[in-house]
Parts: structure tokens; C-alpha cells; sequence
């Protein structure tokens, strides 16, 4: 039974939480509560150096170059800055994560941690040949120099290897679609590791797609990835299926390789299966990929506009903005970026990773382009124009 467009927007507001709220640990599945009655106990976010009086020393290991890695660090930073951990000044625009992490090593000021300029690791531009020699070198500095107190696990690859080798350190694992999914993460209860973290969001993609389809009542939802483990869990892939199940649409796809390959052939393949499909379809879902980037979205979007198709941003409203016409869109990306610093701030504060909570779900805000739904003659329902937060003219 089909569930009205109230209702979900009701259900999606409800399910939204209070991103600024202390996070209670949550005891592990695998562990007994002490009773019914304990509260949770709830570890500080001050500042304060480790037990020996030294700075903790972070380091980096991401799964390759991709534009959210370097942002979603960014809002990590400010998140740290917020807390009173860090003073750094104004990080340039357009570095990528190695550059982004020099600046960050070199130009940091603190008194409780430190950001390591060697501690940085990539498998070159998501080279699957290089991973064994990454996950080596990583596990060969923590088990010889014993320098590092926290690793940062940008994307899914470096999570599923920092998991992989027990996570030796407090491991924060972010920018990842579905960590439960790509199997970095037991459930989003439990990591299933001691020093393992990762921001998991439940239903996330199944609510998009629900809302779309009730707001666009689509029978062929295009849907373009790269057909691989990987590019399945970056893409929502099987959260599509399901839904697809569920409400009785048909889910056209198109195979766009990103992983080992340049950055511009991404984009191309990824161009290409959007043109390749607009004309066959009746929405799209523009899901995360290596080749849909802050640049290549104005392409993306024009390609949707011109054949007249309804898009839905996976990503959120930024993307909107460039001509797509709606998202769930994410109230501030600065809450994503204050969980995971709250979240390394505890851990520093005598937390296990594994006893806080992973789960964030996105605030209910609609992201709407107006100028798009005019170009392709989409009358938005009244419900969605009283419920946007934020209403977009294409650029």
C-alpha cells in the first residue's frame, strides 16, 4: 500500500534528530547491559592531551581522489575547531585530500592533537592493484612505530581495509554510502570492532527513493553506476531494487567504470550512460560516482533538462542548486562534519569507538529547483512546495 505524501514527510521530519545532541554510548550487541535501569553514559568532547601529556596524532588513509573526501574533511575540521580542539587558518579552495592534509599538518595549532604530515595513505586514484601494498605499509607503521593514535577511513575501500586488519587504532570511518552494506560495519548498532566507528544512516536511500517515486510517479527510474561490489554500495543499488519491489517500477541501468581509471574517463562514462539513457526512461536517480562531480553535475543536469526527465539528487541539495530538480537535501553539512569530531573528541576522552552511536539520519529538508521543474514541465504538489527548505533557480 502506497503510503500518502503527508504521511511521508511527516514520517521523514519524525525520524529526523537533533544533530547537535550529546552522543550516549550505546553498549556493543554482543554485550550485556548492566540493567534495565543504567543511563547510558556520556563521554565529554574537551579538549585534552593523551595520559602522557603528548599530542594525539591523527593520520589519514583514503580510498582515492574524489571531491566529497577533501570536503567532507573540511567539515571534520571545522567540526574539531568548534569543539576548541584546533585553531587552523582559512583552508584554501580546491585542494585535494593530500594537499588538504599537508596544509592541515603544517598550519595547525593545538595543544592536544596533531595532524601526522607522513601518516597519509591512498591507494593511487581507487587502484584496486595497490590496496595490499597500502593496507601493508598502514599496518607495518602501527604495528612497528606505534605512532599513531586515531586513523581517519575516508570512503568505502578504506574502511572496509582498516576494518579488514581489526583496526589496530581508534578508526573514524566517513564519506562512505552504506557502511553496514560494504560490511565495514556489523549493523548499525554494533561496528563489530572495539576501535571501529562509522557514520551509518538506516533506510536512508530507500526514503529518498520512496519520496520520488510519491512525488514523481515514475515507472522506469534510471539508475547509472559502476557494476561492481563497490560501485553497487557507492550507488544505493540493492536500497533501489528494493523499493523498486516494493512500489512496481522497472529500474533501468548503465555500467559507467570509475574505479582505477582517470578522473575525466570517469566523467565521460558517466556523461555518456546519462545520455544514453534519458531518452528510455521517466526519472532519474543521480547517484554518488566518481564521475559526477561539482564540475560535471551542470552536464548531468542539462542532459535530464533537455530530455525532460525528473531527477533526484542521491547526494543532496549542492547538487540542486546545479540543476537537478529535487533532494533530500542535508540541513548543514557542518553537522555531518561536528558527529565525526564529537564523535574523535570522546574516543580521546576515554570512549571505544565501538560504544558510541553510528547512527545519523538527515534532517527531513526538500531541496527543489524551480527553473528545472518550468524547463521540463513538472507542476510540484502543493505539499512539496509548502515542505521545501530550499528552493533553487538553475544557474
Amino acid at each position: 500500500m502506497k503510503t500518502s505524501l503527508p504521511t511521508l514527510l511527516l514520517s521523514l521530519a519524525l525520524l529526523a534528530p537533533a544533530a547537535s545532541l550529546a552522543q550516549a554510548a550505546s553498549p556493543p550487541a554482543s554485550q550485556p547491559t548492566a540493567g534495565a535501569a543504567a543511563a547510558p553514559q556520556v563521554f565529554p568532547t574537551k579538549p585534552v592531551p593523551r595520559p602522557d601529556g603528548k599530542k594525539w596524532r591523527i593520520g589519514y588513509f583514503e580510498s582515492g581522489d574524489y571531491s566529497e573526501y577533501p570536503r567532507t574533511l573540511r567539515v571534520t575540521v571545522d567540526g574539531l575547531q568548534k569543539l576548541g580542539w584546533i585553531t587552523v587558518p582559512t583552508i584554501p579552495d580546491g585542494l585535494n585530500g593530500k594537499q588538504m592534509w599537508e596544509y592541515l599538518a603544517d598550519n595547525a595549532r593545538s595543544d592536544t592533537l596533531e595532524f601526522v604530515r607522513d601518516a597519509w595513505w591512498q591507494p593511487g586514484n581507487f587502484d584496486a592493484a595497490q590496496r595490499p601494498a597500502v593496507r601493508a605499509a598502514i599496518k607495518q607503521r602501527l604495528e612497528e612505530k606505534k605512532d599513531i593514535d586515531l586513523i581517519i577511513a575516508m570512503g568505502t575501500w578504506a574502511g572496509q581495509d582498516m576494518a579488514g586488519m581489526g583496526a589496530p587504532v581508534p578508526t573514524i570511518v566517513a564519506s562512505t554510502s552504506d557502511a553496514v552494506g560494504a560490511r565495514i560495519t556489523r549493523s548499525a548498532q554494533d561496528s563489530g570492532l572495539d576501535n571501529l566507528h562509522a557514520r551509518v544512516q538506516p533506510e536512508r536511500y530507500q526514503r529518498q527513493v520512496r519520496l520520488f517515486h510519491e512525488i514523481v510517479p515514475f515507472k522506469r527510474l534510471g539508475l547509472v553506476y559502476e557494476d561492481s561490489p563497490e560501485g553497487r554500495t557507492y550507488s544505493a543499488v540493492d536500497a533501489v531494487e528494493q523499493v523498486a519491489r516494493e512500489q512496481g517500477f522497472e529500474v533501468l541501468t548503465c555500467n559507467a567504470p570509475s574505479n582505477g581509471i582517470a578522473p575525466e574517463a570517469a566523467t565521460r562514462n558517466a556523461l555518456e550512460c546519462y545520455a544514453k539513457l534519458a531518452p528510455k526512461i521517466d526519472a532519474a536517480y543521480v547517484t554518488l560516482h566518481r564521475g559526477v562531480t561539482p564540475v560535471s553535475i551542470d552536464t548531468v543536469a542539462e542532459i535530464l533538462r533537455q530530455a525532460r526527465v525528473p531527477s533526484f539528487s542521491m547526494l543532496g541539495s549542492e547538487e540542486v542548486k546545479h540543476g537537478l530538480l529535487l533532494s533530500l537535501a542535508q540541513a548543514d553539512y557542518s553537522y555531518v562534519g561536528l558527529f565525526y569530531a564529537e564523535t574523535m573528541a570522546r574516543i580521546f576522552n576515554g570512549a571505544k569507538a565501538r560504544e558510541l552511536s553510528q547512527v545519523w539520519i538527515d534532517p527531513a529538508k526538500i531541496a527543489l529547483n524551480l527553473q528545472t521543474a518550468r524547463v521540463i514541465g513538472f507542476d510540484p504538489p502543493v505539499d512539496i512546495l509548502l515542505a521545501a527548505d530550499e528552493v533553487y533557480e538553475a544557474r
